[in-house]
């Protein structure tokens, strides 16, 4: 991507021609995969402007694709839902001020689970996404169609939201790349969010050095998002201590990890060790009490007044399942004890990786326990849930995690996922380059 900016302020290509060729590859494409919902009408105008400009930024004429539940002035934000579907926003979310400003070219709204609520792609009111990497498997979710729309070639990078791993979990199952931000560390201003104490705005791209360009431009403090900060990551060191924490994964997905992480410290002198995280199984039980309980206090807005039609008569079957649950939860009459056990379990989850940070540079680990099924696929509510078993860990943590291609099972994608303590993100992006090499 480096290289593409470099050619259009040089005047080797033009914004304009990037710009076209994703557009007519979506319009020819998109039928087959469902990954973007809308394209923006203005794009190719936007990139003429781009071209004038004397001054090209950072992303200059670079596409973006944008997951449907981050707002983009002008465009359609419906969260792959009935009840916002003719919603269209009125500002930009800080992410997209910032790309806009560095030249970045908005060139249409990705297909996901429909709010945010799911991790497969499948629930979208606008029908399945499918995967461009294995197009009999589901793309995983929810960002479904921010990471088929990178591996389908429909754009130079896009934007993802992840909560318990709704950016990693399709990276990894499109082979590409996929980083959630330490909490805080990007603005999610404009985010229609699922769960405001673990929603992070991330990129997904195809290589770590695109995600690291998109990074350094979307992070930072802002105003507008109380829990938005400055983080000052370590440097990179010569000699790393690695922990290996033994997690629940598939035999065949554990065998390439490991393979991987063993080539890499032989290669660069790094050293390995197993390690115990006490806590590691409560991963699953903190994240879904605090996701109904926020989901459900959010949602109240979408009552049929204001934003579009009320969500319990519009939204599909995981949506309600989700209102419903946080409504049972917060009821008086539990006095909002699993939501405060929940958040005290967070908190311990939380001090252990503190801990494990102080003994070792990055945690590693499978960014998926097993390879996406098919689409159509009947699987349990419990097995649907188990795909984030080992993403939810960083969001309850608030640690930054990204999902980088480490291999295949029998051509389907496999990711390996690196953890670093909070605020750590650039520190960890330069360990992902040398796994990525």
């Amino acid at each position: 991507m480096r290289e593409k900016v470099r050619n259009i302020r040089l005047g080797k290509l033009t914004a304009e021609q990037n710009i076209r060729n994703f557009i007519l590859k979506i319009k020819k494409n998109n039928k087959k995969i469902n990954a973007v919902l809308h394209l923006n009408p203005d794009a190719i105008e936007e990139a003429k402007q781009v071209d004038k400009m004397k001054k090209k930024g950072k992303l200059a004429g670079i596409g973006v694709v944008v997951k449907s539940n981050i707002n983009v002035n002008g465009l359609i934000a419906n969260c792959a839902s009935k009840t916002l579907e003719d919603y269209k926003s009125s500002y930009d979310a800080t992410v997209i001020k910032k790309l806009k400003d560095e030249g970045a070219v908005i060139l249409g709204m990705a297909n996901m689970d429909e709010f945010a609520s799911g991790s497969s792609g499948e629930s979208s009111a606008f029908g399945v996404c499918k995967n461009p990497s294995a197009l009999d498997r589901i793309p995983g979710g929810s960002s479904s169609g921010s990471a088929a729309s990178v591996a389908a070639d429909f754009c130079d990078f896009s934007l993802g939201s992840d909560t318990g791993g709704s950016i990693r979990n399709p990276a990894s199952h499109c082979s590409v790349v996929g980083m959630k931000p330490s909490y805080g560390a990007v603005s999610r201003y404009g985010l229609i969010d699922l769960s405001m104490s673990l929603d992070q705005i991330g990129p997904l791209g195809k290589s770590v050095e695109d995600i690291e360009l998109v990074y350094n431009v979307i992070n930072g403090f802002d105003e507008n998002d109380g829990v938005s900060r400055n983080f000052s990551s370590e440097k990179m060191k010569k000699s790393l201590k690695i922990g290996v924490p033994f997690v629940n994964a598939d035999e065949q997905i554990w065998d390439i990890i490991k393979i991987k992480i063993q080539e890499v410290c032989d290669g660069q002198g790094w050293k390995a060790d197993d390690i115990e995280l006490k806590h590691i199984d409560l991963g699953i039980q903190t994240y879904y009490p605090i996701n109904y309980v926020e989901f459900f206090s959010g949602t109240r807005r979408f009552d049929g007044r204001k934003y579009g039609k009320k969500i319990e008569e519009s939204c599909g079957e995981e949506v309600l399942r989700r209102i419903l649950g946080g409504q049972e939860i917060s009821q008086a009459e539990f006095a909002g004890k699993y939501y405060r056990r929940a958040l005290i379990a967070k908190k311990i989850i939380e001090k252990e990786f503190v801990e494990a940070f102080k003994k070792y540079d990055c945690i590693i680990m499978p960014t998926v326990p097993k390879l996406p099924h098919k689409i159509g696929e009947k699987i349990s509510v419990e097995d649907s849930y188990d795909y984030d078993t080992l993403t939810v860990l960083a969001n309850l943590a608030e640690i930054p995690a990204i999902s980088i291609p480490v291999g295949d099972v029998g051509g389907v994608p496999v990711g390996i996922q690196i953890l670093c303590a909070r605020g750590n993100d650039d520190f960890m992006l330069n360990i992902a380059k040398v796994f990525e090499k």
